[in-house]
C-alpha cells in the first residue's frame, strides 16, 4: 500500500447541502437482467487493462500489468490499519494490484461512507455494506448495479449455484429486479445466539437438557421447586431472545422485527406478524413463564450489566447467550464462583409449535461498486480481482488467515492453527507470551476483508465447543426460507416509514406489555383493533403493491 495515496478521513467531512443533492456517478449501463443469481453477459464495450484474458473458477487473479484501487475502509480500533501490514505486500505481490483505501473511523463510518458517495467522491470499491444500506444510493445511479456483472465473477458465481444461493440473492433486489451490492456469501449459516444454561445445575437436579420450549418450561419449573430461585433472567431486554426463538413458533420478532411483515404463503401475501396466530402463541408462551415466576419480569427492561451479575454470581440458571458472552461469563464466574464450582454451555435453539425451524440468511455485510469504475478502462481486472479476494477459497483463505507457513500452519489433522510466534483468539497452542497478533501485526482477519466462505474455514477460529454447537444445530435444526423480494419504490419509502414507525412502537410496546403481565392476554384482539386504526391496512397495502409489482416485472 502506497502511503502517500492513503487518504486519511480523521474529523467530519464537510460537504454543502447543494453537493449532496447533486446525483453522482455514472449511469449503470444497458446490461442484461441477473434474474436467476447470475450475472448476463452485456454486449458493453469494457474496459479489459490488466484483465485476466482466461479467468476461471479456481484461478489465482494476477493483473497483466500493475492497478490501483481506491476502497472505502473501516478502521477498527482494536487493530488500526497500518501501511506495514504483510496482507498489504502479500496482496500486490499475488495480484498485481495496490489498494489505496479511503480510511474512515469504524464509530463514523456509516455516515461519512453516504457523504462520500453522495458527493460524487466514493472509492470504486465501497466495503461494508449491510444489505439494505445500498438502497439510499440506487436512484441516483452513484454505485453499478453489479448483478448485470457476474459473470466476470466466477468464483462468485459458482458459490450461489453450488450453495444455492438465490432466495437469499433475490431478498437483495431492488425495483428493477437488479442488486446492488455483492454480499459475504456462507456455505452454511453461523448459529450464534441462543440460551446459556448453568449445566451444573441441570446435572445435579437431574434435569435434561431442553430440546423444546415446553422442555425449557418444565426444567425452570422444576429449578424454581428445588433451589427457590427464578431460573430464567435475560440479557438485553429479551429483544434477543425473541429474534431466536421466532422461528421456532413460526414468526419473526426481537432484533429480527425489521419491518415486521412475515410472508404468508397460502395468502401469497405479506402479513404483519403481531396480528398473527403465531406471534400470540409467542408472546403468550413467554407471559406464561412471567406469570409463573420462571422468569424475571426485568428481563424485558434491565440493563444486560445487572443481568450478567445475577447469572454470574449463581442467582439465575438461565440466560441468552452468544460464543463470546459464554467465555466472558465464565472468566467472571471464576471469580465469583470458583472455577470448580460451576459449568456453563450453550445449548441448541430449542423447537417449537412450528417446528425445528431456526432462522437465519448466508448473505452478510459485503461490497458496493462504484458506478464510476464502469467508465474506467480496467473495469473487468476490478471485477476479476473483488470475485478472487472476496470469493475464491484461496482469497478467503489469505484474508482471514495470511501466508502458509508465516502467520498459519496445518496441524496433524488438517486444521489451520497460528504458526509458531503468532497469537490469534487465544488459538496458539504454544504461547510464549511475545507472540505478534494475526491482526494487530499483519492485517489478516479484519473485518474489511474476511467475509464468509466454506463452513470449514469459517468454523477454523472457532474453538471446538462452538464447533459442536454450529454442527448441532446444522445436523438437527432448519432454517426457515426467506420471503419474496418486495422493494419499495423510492416514491412510497417515506409513506412507508411515517405508516412503519408507530405501529412497530405500538408492537414493541404492548409485547412487552402482554409478556410482563400489564396487559392481560385477554386484550390481544384489541391489540390488533389499535393497529388497525392506526393505519395497518394502508401499511400492508404498500408493501403487498411492491410485492406484486415485483412479482409482476420479474
Amino acid at each position: 500500500m502506497n502511503s502517500k495515496l492513503k487518504k486519511m478521513i480523521l474529523a467530519g467531512i464537510s460537504v454543502s447541502a447543494a453537493t449532496l443533492l447533486v446525483a453522482c456517478g455514472g449511469e449503470s449501463g444497458e446490461a442484461g437482467s441477473d434474474n436467476d443469481g447470475g450475472g448476463t453477459e452485456t454486449s458493453e464495450d469494457l474496459g479489459s487493462k490488466g484483465a485476466m484474458e482466461s479467468y476461471e473458477a479456481g484461478d489465482t487473479f494476477a493483473a497483466t500489468e500493475p492497478l490501483n484501487f481506491s476502497i472505502a475502509y473501516s478502521d477498527h480500533p482494536n487493530y488500526p490499519i497500518n501501511d506495514d501490514w504483510l496482507f498489504w505486500s502479500k496482496l500486490t505481490e499475488t495480484t498485481n494490484v495496490t489498494l489505496d483505501p479511503v480510511v474512515i473511523p469504524m464509530s463514523d463510518y456509516a455516515q461519512k461512507r453516504s457523504l462520500l458517495i453522495s458527493a460524487g467522491d466514493a472509492p470504486l470499491i465501497i466495503e461494508k455494506t449491510y444489505p439494505g444500506e445500498e438502497q439510499a444510493f440506487v436512484s441516483s445511479g452513484a454505485i453499478l448495479a453489479v448483478s448485470d456483472y457476474t459473470y466476470l465473477m466466477p468464483h462468485y458465481t459458482q458459490k450461489v449455484e453450488e450453495w444455492g444461493l438465490d432466495a437469499e440473492l433475490d431478498g437483495l433486489r431492488q425495483e428493477d429486479g437488479k442488486y446492488y451490492v455483492l454480499p459475504g456469501l456462507h456455505e452454511t449459516v453461523k448459529h450464534d445466539y441462543s440460551l446459556g444454561l448453568r449445566t451444573d445445575i441441570f446435572d445435579d437436579l437431574n434435569i435434561e437438557y431442553p430440546n423444546s420450549w415446553d422442555e425449557l418450561e418444565e426444567a425452570l419449573a422444576k429449578i424454581k421447586e428445588e433451589t427457590g430461585m427464578v431460573p430464567f433472567s435475560d440479557r438485553w431486554q429479551g429483544q434477543a431472545l425473541l429474534n431466536f426463538a421466532a422461528a421456532s413458533f413460526g414468526t419473526i420478532g426481537g432484533w429480527g422485527f425489521g419491518q415486521g411483515v412475515q410472508f404468508d404463503k397460502e395468502a401469497d401475501a405479506y402479513v404483519y406478524a403481531p396480528t398473527t396466530d403465531e406471534y400470540k402463541t409467542m408472546v403468550e408462551y413467554f407471559a406464561g413463564l412471567v406469570e409463573q415466576g420462571l422468569m424475571d419480569p426485568e428481563s424485558w427492561t434491565q440493563d444486560d450489566e445487572q443481568a450478567v451479575q445475577v447469572f454470574t454470581t449463581g442467582k439465575s440458571a438461565v440466560i441468552s447467550a452468544n460464543s463470546q458472552t459464554v467465555i466472558q461469563m465464565r472468566e467472571t464466574m471464576n471469580e465469583t464462583l470458583g472455577a470448580d464450582n460451576f459449568t456453563v454451555q450453550k445449548i441448541v435453539n430449542p423447537e417449537g409449535p412450528a417446528g425445528a425451524l431456526v432462522g437465519g440468511l448466508r448473505t452478510e455485510s459485503g461490497r458496493m461498486i462504484s458506478a464510476k469504475a464502469l467508465e474506467r478502462d480496467d473495469f473487468e481486472a476490478l471485477m476479476q480481482f473483488v470475485d478472487w479476494l472476496w470469493y475464491s477459497d484461496e482469497g478467503q483463505l489469505f484474508a482471514k488467515w495470511g501466508v502458509e507457513g508465516e502467520t498459519f500452519v496445518y496441524d496433524d489433522e488438517g486444521k489451520i492453527i497460528p504458526a509458531e510466534g503468532v497469537d490469534y483468539l487465544g488459538l496458539n497452542p504454544n504461547p510464549t507470551g511475545d507472540e505478534k497478533h494475526l491482526q494487530i501485526d499483519f492485517g489478516f482477519s479484519g473485518g474489511v476483508f474476511a467475509y464468509g466462505g466454506k463452513t470449514e474455514l469459517v468454523q477454523s477460529i472457532m474453538d471446538e465447543e462452538e464447533v459442536a454447537f454450529q454442527n448441532a444445530t446444522n445436523e438437527s435444526r432448519e432454517v426457515t426460507e426467506p420471503g419474496p423480494p418486495w422493494p419499495i419504490p423510492e416514491a412510497a419509502r417515506e409513506q412507508l416509514t411515517l405508516l412503519g414507525t408507530p405501529l412497530k412502537d405500538s408492537a414493541d410496546t404492548a409485547t412487552l406489555q402482554f409478556i410482563t403481565g400489564q396487559r392481560s392476554m385477554d386484550e390481544y384482539d384489541a391489540f390488533i383493533s389499535e393497529l388497525e386504526g392506526q393505519g395497518l391496512q394502508q401499511y400492508l397495502d404498500v408493501v403487498n403493491e411492491a410485492y406484486n409489482s415485483y412479482k409482476e416485472n420479474n
